[in-house]
């Protein structure tokens, strides 16, 4: 349960900040954020990672401060949230096509698109729909972009489940795990954000490792490919 908060304290909500977020709106803002980040463009922005983990957090009642929430709701609502959210993005690419991601201005977003298709390209569907829920903006954009290029909907509907529920769960639980271990773990919180951050790259990096060290292998054992007889 969430304690109740004042009225102005929920209009001078930061957006940006997962601590804020869940102060004014509690459990319910974690399945909004969750749904708007994954399936709707216009939420690239905000911070699905910190925001889960903080969550997480919250619910060991070890951080200082009268916010408390209670784990099985929070777990139902961030898996809610973005299963549906992504199973969104993907009809909404299904039928706009890619007229909705080329209206959009933002330098951010159409450098996620150009690495979402790298993924699938380069991936499979499989591995890249997994993959891209650990990887900010690309979580967003890859979804409308499934949908863009007819990744046939069981295919995208198995693999952003099974994706999905890995980064809600395991980064909530992450943050649940080192709050009932360490006392006055708020007192770290910034820190062990960014690192819950940084280690969620860790996968795409070790895919991107080697993929290039598989390239530099079919070089290797293959000189001449490519060059004209």
């Amino acid at each position: 349960m969430t304690a109740p908060i004042p009225a102005a304290s929920q209009l001078a909500v930061n957006v940006l900040d997962a601590h804020s977020l869940l102060a004014a709106f509690g459990v319910l803002g974690v399945a909004v954020v969750m749904f708007a980040e994954t399936g709707l463009l216009v939420g690239f922005f905000l911070p699905g990672d910190s925001l889960l983990f903080t969550a997480g957090l919250l619910c060991t009642g070890s951080a200082q401060g009268t916010l408390h929430l209670s784990l099985g709701p929070l777990l139902v609502a961030a898996a809610a949230g973005a299963l549906a959210g992504a199973q969104c993005g993907y009809l909404l690419g299904r039928k706009a096509g890619g007229a909705l991601l080329a209206r959009s201005r933002s330098p951010r977003l159409h450098e996620g698109v150009r690495r979402a298709e790298e993924l699938l390209e380069g991936y499979g569907y499989a591995k890249a729909i997994v993959l891209a829920r650990f990887v900010p903006v690309v979580r967003t954009v890859l979804n409308p972009v499934a949908g863009a290029l007819e990744v046939p909907v069981r295919t995208f509907t198995l693999w952003q489940a099974v994706g999905g529920l890995v980064w809600s769960v395991g980064l909530t639980l992450a943050g649940y795990a080192l709050g009932s271990s360490i006392p006055d773990v708020d007192r770290y919180l910034l820190p062990l954000v960014a690192l819950i951050v940084v280690v969620s790259l860790v996968p795409l990096v070790a895919e991107v490792y080697r993929g290039r060290r598989a390239a530099r292998a079919d070089r290797a054992h293959h000189p001449r490919a490519g060059r004209g007889k």
